[in-house]
């Protein structure tokens, strides 16, 4: 098979048809070989009736259908397990990724052996509430991850080669993430096109730009620090461990002979306590946060969702 198509959505009911009828569409004019997934995250609405009548008229039609709302990480993550094609192909829901960029991915991934393309959506019609927090996020992204020619780690459009998929675990909401992901995999050709980006033509956003914002910054350190330091905690936290030990050995000195000395009872400042109370409860904080990450990573049932139907 040439291409599987990945879509998850939520609440697309209005959009689905005609979006499967544009990949329909390039699909032949192209002579492709396809497959279509859709998977509907715990839609509300007739978003898997849809999906049900399009299988019944194509062969190409697969659908994953959640019990209740998971997110988009795991939507892919079942997607990918599912994919058969050569080039798997992702792409939302909403009418905003267009099948027409499909046959140009497909040949940089063959042709110019890219393991994975990434769009970029120059030109969006989002609104500022959304595209400034896109802005602010991938330039960290760029970064941190060291991968420099990526402008939109977040575009919903890419292009992946089988092997990419195959050997990378989308968890979480690390999709935002998914070229760090395949870098920190070996997969290292990492390409970006422009692509086209439509004006929503149905409903709402599903996604408020704020509220990514802040969680893609917290996912970016998490896999930032687990990609650095998640097989070796040692490293990290044995050198934070001994610079405050050798801190406070040395104020411990200072304090001594003060004492001595007679010129301060450092025991009356309150300002003693509050710093050593902060450095306590900090400390605790940061490394109860990092052993919960490492231990939802070793969990059996990090990617266990409750699919309620598949055709």
């Amino acid at each position: 098979m040439d291409i599987s198509v990945i879509i998850p959505l939520y609440n697309e009911e209005e959009s689905i048809p005609e979006l499967f009828s544009w990949i329909e569409r390039v699909m032949n004019e192209n002579k492709f070989s396809y497959e279509v997934i859709f998977i509907s995250d715990g839609s509300t609405d007739r978003s898997w009736d849809i999906i049900t009548e399009l299988k019944e008229k194509s062969e190409h039609v697969k659908g994953i259908k959640f019990r209740r709302n998971y997110g988009k990480s795991p939507a892919l993550y079942c997607g990918f397990a599912e994919a058969q094609g050569d080039v798997v192909i992702t792409m939302d829901a909403d009418l905003q990724d267009s099948p027409d960029e499909i046959p140009e991915l497909y040949r940089m991934v063959k042709e110019e052996k890219y393991d994975l393309v990434s769009g970029y959506k120059q030109k969006r019609y989002d609104p500022l509430s959304k595209t400034l927090p896109t802005k602010l996020f991938n330039a960290t992204a760029r970064k941190v991850s060291g991968i420099k020619n990526l402008h939109d780690f977040n575009c919903g459009l890419k292009a992946y080669r089988k092997d990419v998929v195959k050997n990378i675990e989308v968890y979480g909401e690390m999709h935002r993430y998914i070229p760090y992901l395949a870098k920190n995999a070996g997969f290292s050709k990492i390409g970006e096109k422009v692509v086209q980006h439509q004006a929503r033509k149905y409903g709402e956003s599903k996604f408020m730009g704020w509220n990514r914002f802040v969680n893609g910054y917290l996912d970016l350190l998490t896999l930032w620090f687990l990609s650095t330091f998640g097989k070796k905690p040692m490293h990290v936290f044995g050198f934070l461990g001994s610079m405050m030990f050798f801190i406070g050995f040395v104020a411990l000195i200072i304090l001594s002979i003060s004492k001595f000395m007679g010129k301060i009872y450092i025991t009356d400042s309150p300002y003693f306590y509050i710093s050593l109370t902060t450095m306590v409860l900090g400390t605790q904080l940061f490394l109860s946060g990092f052993l919960g990450d490492l231990i939802s990573r070793s969990s059996q049932n990090r990617n266990d969702y409750q699919i309620e139907e598949k055709i």
